[in-house]
């Protein structure tokens, strides 16, 4: 049985937890097949991207741009049996959400079918909006077992009608949190179809953590985030205007988006001179980032339209490094940080209880020490990438299916 994976975009820097996830089923022996929605937009690759040997395949990401592909599978697919029940439905969806995209998502759902799918092949969203989107039209129109994977976004701004019809289409789903998960259940009471399995690291690849030097020096503060208003990078500029003046401390920003206005408001605050914006980076400079940095810092909040954090990667990620983590109660994020104990956690949306959190371990080595080994030990303990794997395998491998039988 082929897993037609459906994804927004591929590659991409920001999502080294899907690259992982199809590593990983592929050497369990998975065929699994790549469809992406848009061409990929950043400029390098991770390493495990080179070892992913799936084909991909890309679907049209505006249909305007290649009319006639778009109208070749269209007048096949108008000749099948389940066109017109399908149309039913994308007339339902359509009258809920008349917008464009809809559109696109059935015009890129007829393209997957007429030159992808094959009979037998089961299909696997990740992202619970335009790919789950995509792949349930398909689903219902070919009559082929489906599923998804929800992370965040996508949780917390869809529409409670569309999530639940999405759930009950699906023999299974699966979230990266137990906030998502007890939400995404409570909208099919008494039918709950979503496991939590948290995405977890590979820790046996990764780096060994790197003796941190304990002399007196400038400050290394690192954020690894996509520059958008869901991760808070405004409220760590505002904590830095407020540290005090030793230990000097510089800041570096990792991560794609518009650093623009960021940069402008470091400069406005007086700490622009310190304050660096590396822009996207692949894993291996991100490591060597972790390595030079003395404490991580991540200021999280739930956005205007609901967006907000799962549980951030890049958290367990400085944590297997042994680097101390500053954090916000936002999103899952309590879920894997524990205030005091493996890291630090403050309230979102304020730079001043960000700043003396931030203080209070420049000042105290052994606190950095000790929440470093901490965090390091929790997520080798609790975030194992194998387990969540092997429970993955087994669904798409057959438990769901002997279930939903």
């Amino acid at each position: 049985m082929r897993v037609i994976v459906v994804l927004k975009g591929y590659p991409r820097l920001s999502e080294t937890f899907i690259a992982q996830e199809l590593e990983a089923l592929e050497a369990r022996g998975f065929d699994l097949v790549l469809v992406s929605l848009r061409h990929p937009t950043d400029a390098a690759r991770h390493p495990v991207h080179e070892r992913i040997r799936a084909p991909v395949h890309y679907l049209p990401e505006y249909l305007h741009d290649e009319p006639r592909r778009v109208l070749r599978v269209l007048l096949k697919a108008c000749r099948r049996p389940g066109f017109r029940a399908l149309m039913a439905q994308f007339c339902k969806d359509l009258r809920r959400d008349p917008s464009r995209n809809r559109c696109r998502r059935l015009g890129q759902a007829f393209v997957l079918v007429e030159e992808i799918l094959k009979p037998g092949d089961q299909l696997y969203a990740h992202f619970l909006h335009t790919p789950a989107s995509v792949a349930r039209y398909a689903a219902r129109f070919c009559d082929l077992p489906l599923a998804y994977s929800a992370h965040a976004k996508d949780i917390w701004t869809l529409p409670a009608w569309e999530k639940q019809e999405k759930l009950q289409d699906a023999r299974f789903a699966v979230t990266c949190t137990r906030l998502g998960a007890e939400h995404l259940n409570a909208l099919l009471p008494g039918d709950p179809k979503v496991e939590l399995i948290y995405h977890g690291l590979d820790i046996a690849r990764l780096p060994s953590p790197p003796q941190r030097s304990q002399e007196q020096r400038v400050v290394e503060l690192l954020t690894v985030a996509r520059a958008v208003p869901k991760k808070g990078l405004d409220t760590i500029l505002a904590a830095l205007a407020l540290l005090p003046e030793q230990p000097r401390w510089r800041f570096a920003h990792i991560g794609g988006g518009d650093t623009a206005p960021l940069a402008a408001l470091a400069k406005n605050l007086g700490v622009d001179e310190r304050v660096t914006f590396r822009g996207p980076l692949p894993a291996p400079a991100v490591f060597a980032a972790y390595a030079q940095a003395d404490l991580f810092v991540l200021a999280s909040r739930t956005a205007a339209d609901g967006d907000r954090d799962g549980l951030p990667n890049v958290l367990m990620e400085a944590m297997s490094q042994e680097l101390p983590v500053v954090a916000t109660r936002a999103g899952a994020i309590e879920e894997l940080v524990d205030d005091g104990r493996n890291g630090l956690l403050v309230a979102p949306d304020d730079p001043p209880a960000l700043a003396a959190a931030l203080a209070r371990l420049m000042a105290d080595p052994a606190l950095c020490r000790h929440l470093g080994t901490a965090g390091r030990r929790r997520v080798a303990r609790d975030f194992a990438l194998d387990r969540g794997i092997d429970r993955l395998a087994a669904l798409l491998g057959g438990d769901a299916l002997v279930r939903a039988a």
